[in-house]
């Protein structure tokens, strides 16, 4: 019996036409995703898409000193090492904000991908997407102040929440700015201060997304404007 099509919020699954997603709709088993729950970190025998919540995509250096290099969430899939051939990728992703997706295994994924279809052309738009952010990202990492980097971030992860609430602690946010505790602190207070943000109890509230924006550095209006061109935001 054939099942009946499901409606994604996920970009990518929400874009395949209905052979594709039909044919890969059997081997996504829905998850609850946890904060800080690991989904890939060396080996990745599973593919994730979210659809709704927030993973990280950090490396850790040598001292341990962690910085996040990608986000990930409704726009894209948790798992390209697997579609290039690859068994892993050094750093670690892992969920930042809780929320919920598919898991399918990366060996069926993979086999999905390479019949060179719609699933291949919009991962490949995806990837063309996550180098863009991970590329401005540590542009933005050297070059821009934190309050200018905080406001890019939140931006970001609201855009892939679609919700003006978030769910963090300023030690959370230290971690993925690579800055610390007490820089975030005074950063998220300036931005309270100018009543673009509300900050509580490990919970950040968008007050004035226009007034945010302007003050984000221009990093996050061009990796925003490459996701609305590859029609992945």
């Amino acid at each position: 019996m054939n099942l009946p099509r499901r409606t994604y919020r996920n970009r990518v699954l929400a874009a395949l036409p209905k052979g594709e997603i039909l044919r890969l709709q059997p081997h996504l088993s829905p998850v609850t995703l946890k904060r800080e729950q690991t989904l890939l970190d060396g080996t990745a025998p599973y593919a994730y898409f979210l659809e709704a919540g927030i993973a990280s995509v950090v490396v850790t250096t040598q001292n341990g000193n962690t910085v996040e290099v990608g986000i990930i969430g409704i726009d894209g899939v948790v798992g390209i090492p697997i579609l290039l051939g690859a068994q892993g990728t050094p750093g670690r992703t892992f969920i930042q904000i809780a929320g919920s997706g598919y898991r399918v295994r990366a060996a069926i994924l993979k086999d999905e991908f390479d019949r060179s279809g719609q699933l291949q052309r919009h991962i490949f738009r995806y990837m063309q997407g996550f180098l863009v952010q991970s590329a401005q990202t540590a542009a933005c990492n050297r070059l821009h102040n934190i309050e200018e980097r905080l406001a890019r971030w939140l931006l970001a992860c609201r855009d892939r929440m679609e919700t003006d609430q978030l769910n963090l602690t300023q030690d959370f946010l230290g971690q993925m700015l690579g800055a610390p505790r007490t820089t975030v602190t005074l950063a998220a207070g300036l931005l309270h201060r100018a009543g673009l943000i509300d900050y509580s109890r490990g919970v950040v509230i968008v007050r004035d997304r226009e007034k945010l924006e302007m003050t984000a550095c221009e990093c996050y209006r061009v990796v925003r404007d490459e996701f609305q061109r590859l029609s992945l935001l």
